[in-house]
């Protein structure tokens, strides 16, 4: 009878054994879930046990005293603290027009009357520091704020140089000052943008001087109308200098070579000083001169206030040919003569009031009114892009801006129009072709990564 038990059990079991086996291998992620909850409602049931055990509020407290003596009385510990080295702090800003010595070494988190002092007192920082625009600061400090190092770089336009105003605490606490003149050292930047309205808005966002925009919008001026012909979506790529002191930027340079893509179409631009020439000029990178006989402006790159077409004359409020082109800019900006040549009239009349005439090379005359000042006398011989003057609103003129007239034989003609048909300069002479293609090849280069530096940017 036990073995009939037996063989039942066996026959009972080996089927059931087998459909487990099955449902294990096509449901084992319900097998999962499943130990998974018999685990935790095994938890619950132990939790639910042991909640039945004593409250610790009633188990007995004992409480051990046990005197441990003073760390503050260690002499070996107080001899460490008193040797542990202390931190500086550095902070760099940059001066405003209405910088005191207070505001100066507040926002370069100082707390030093003695250095205030100092500041207020010094004839070499009065005279150099305070009420100084755009000037770089470093200023170095101890771990509570006080000052140790203040140094000041700035670069004087046009020179070669740059001055280091350098104030340093003694080891007597005492402040002292001095001022250097050292070296600017020629680093390069590369850059890119994409024009989304305008190519100053496109240089903010890529963090790239206005200077360098200007360069930009002078050096493609002959191809590219930077006020009408600019589209969404245009882009640039641009190599520039950098002058820098003690290894930190204070001012822009050259543009050395760039590239801009206007509605589709590329345009390219390399510095380089041909064999034997007196000095540089831009040239397309396959070598053709974009220097022409005339400048497009006769001021740097701004906004035209009125083109050469009929308008209403703004004094005598009558609809009347404007024979001319006026460019609104501040009073003082210098103006630029934009072709070789003569100065025939420089003096008073009528209503241009202040005005220079230049005469160039096939009966081309230029016209230059409403100067703020004259700086040629007649018969003066001038280049291209010298300065005659500078913008003001002399004669009949409601406010600052400049009118330039081009006149050929006597008659008066669109002065942009002349500008982009004059014939370019000569290329790349064959004595200079070897070095200007070496130059060229490596500007591709950096063109291309100054693209590829853009394009990380706008992603």
């Amino acid at each position: 009878m036990n073995h009939n038990l037996t063989a039942a059990c066996v026959a009972f079991v080996q089927p059931l054994t087998r459909a487990v086996l099955s449902t294990v291998e096509q449901h084992p992620k319900r097998l999962t879930a499943a130990l998974a909850a018999l685990l935790l409602s095994a938890g619950g049931g132990a939790f639910a046990v042991a909640s039945f055990g004593p409250d610790p509020a009633e188990l007995p407290v004992s409480t051990v005293q046990e005197n441990v003596p003073s760390l503050a009385g260690d002499d070996t510990l107080a001899s460490l603290l008193d040797n542990m080295p202390g931190y500086s702090l550095y902070r760099s800003d940059i001066t405003r027009s209405t910088d005191t010595a207070e505001s100066i070494l507040e926002r370069l988190g100082v707390a030093d009357p003695a250095a205030s002092a100092f500041l207020r007192s010094s004839d070499l920082v009065r005279n150099n520091l305070l009420r100084r625009t755009g000037r770089s600061l470093r200023a170095e400090t101890t771990d509570d704020h006080r000052l140790q190092r203040l140094v000041a770089r700035w670069a004087p336009d046009e020179t070669p140089n740059f001055k280091r105003l350098v104030i340093e605490r003694g080891a007597d606490g005492n402040f002292t000052a001095r001022l250097e003149s050292a070296p600017l050292s020629v680093g390069t930047r590369l850059a890119g943008g994409v024009i989304r309205s305008s190519l100053f808005a496109a240089t903010d966002a890529a963090n790239i001087p206005d200077n360098v925009a200007v360069q930009l919008a002078e050096i493609f001026s002959g191809s590219i109308d930077f006020r009408r012909s600019l589209r969404k979506d245009d882009h640039f790529s641009v190599v520039y200098e950098t002058l820098e002191a003690d290894g930190e930027p204070l001012r822009t340079g050259r543009v050395l070579s760039a590239e801009f893509n206007n509605h589709g179409k590329r345009h390219d631009a390399l510095w380089f000083q041909d064999a034997g020439a007196a000095k540089g000029t831009y040239y397309t990178l396959d070598g053709q001169s974009l220097r022409r006989a005339y400048l497009t402006s006769p001021v740097a790159f701004t906004r035209i206030s009125s083109g050469f077409a009929m308008r209403l004359h703004p004094i005598q409020q009558t609809w009347r040919a404007h024979l001319g082109t006026d460019m609104a800019a501040p009073s003082g900006t210098p103006v630029r003569t934009v072709g070789q040549g003569v100065v025939e009239f420089a003096g008073v009349q009528n209503g241009y009031g202040n005005v220079v005439y230049v005469k160039h090379a096939n009966q081309h005359v230029t016209v230059y009114a409403h100067l703020s000042r004259i700086d040629v006398r007649k018969g003066e011989s001038i280049e291209q892009g010298e300065t005659i003057g500078a913008v003001g609103a002399t004669g009949w003129a409601t406010g600052p801006h400049l009118h330039f007239e081009f006149r050929v034989n006597g008659q008066h003609q669109d002065p942009m129009s002349i500008a982009r048909q004059s014939e370019p300069a000569q290329p790349v002479s064959a004595a200079g072709r070897k070095a200007f293609e070496q130059l060229a090849s490596g500007m591709r280069l950096q063109l291309s990564n100054a693209a590829l530096v853009q394009q990380a940017s706008a992603e």
